[in-house]
């Protein structure tokens, strides 16, 4: 809780990941990675809620936030191209977060809330302001989109402003931003339908859908940065 997150992460790769973990200790870790990818990815947890709150446990560190933790079933994690340009390799340890984790109060008005919620069968029909009812057979996903343009000199920055997305009608990065491997989230979760749920938030935001959020950190080595970017630049798929 460094900079009092006030809710849990569910976390895939690096094993090292918390609140204080730096560049060296991150360097150092084991990942869940099959491809030895030392990059973390993760995400605020959905929590299972039942119909009268006094029932439902409170998380000892955050006890505005209450229920089960509920992990995915599955998450696919992806990086695309850009529609543009080739891309580059990211630099090490990079940091890269989409959307607002205090969007629905605090920052109503930034701009900068992304979230996309499904269910699947109906991916036609996304919202970013509403929990979604999935019926019967039909999985609830979260799609998290990142930004893929980087401005060539920071890894980090306190507002974000050294990493920004494509224009969404040209797909060119701002002016002085190259292109470098867009990260995609897709999660999915197995939620019975009419079953109550959650997302983990800031004591302020209501546990708003919109404050859904993701953060990364490249930690991968230069082979599998340059394998990453390779892949992307020549068309082809892959899969680790």
């Amino acid at each position: 809780m460094r900079n009092a997150a006030e809710h849990t992460h569910d976390y895939v790769g690096n094993t090292a990941t918390d609140a204080f973990s730096d560049n060296e200790v991150l360097a150092g870790a084991d990942t869940t990675c099959v491809n030895g990818d030392l990059s973390t990815y993760y995400w605020p947890v959905i929590r299972l809620r039942e119909n009268d709150p006094a029932q439902d446990q409170a998380d000892p560190e955050n006890p505005h936030n209450l229920g089960t933790i509920l992990h995915p079933s599955s998450a696919e994690i992806t990086f695309e191209g850009n529609a543009q340009n080739e891309v580059v390799e990211m630099p090490d340890f990079l940091q890269v977060s989409t959307g607002d984790s205090k969007g629905a109060v605090e920052r109503k008005d930034s701009g900068n809330a992304r979230a996309q919620w499904t269910c699947s069968g109906f991916e036609d029909q996304i919202s970013g302001t509403q929990y979604p009812l999935c019926p019967e057979g039909s999985q609830t996903i979260r799609i998290l989109e990142f930004p893929g343009c980087w401005d060539g000199e920071n890894i980090d920055s306190a507002e974000n402003t050294h990493i920004e997305f494509a224009d969404e009608e040209t797909g060119e990065c701002p002016e002085g931003f190259q292109a470098v491997p867009q990260l995609n989230y897709k999660l999915s979760f197995d939620i019975p339908p009419g079953q109550l749920f959650a997302l983990d938030a800031f004591p302020g935001e209501l546990h708003s859908p919109i404050t859904d959020h993701g953060d990364f950190i490249n930690v991968m080595d230069e082979e599998l940065m340059q394998e990453v970017v390779d892949t992307i630049n020549s068309g082809q798929q892959g899969s680790s």
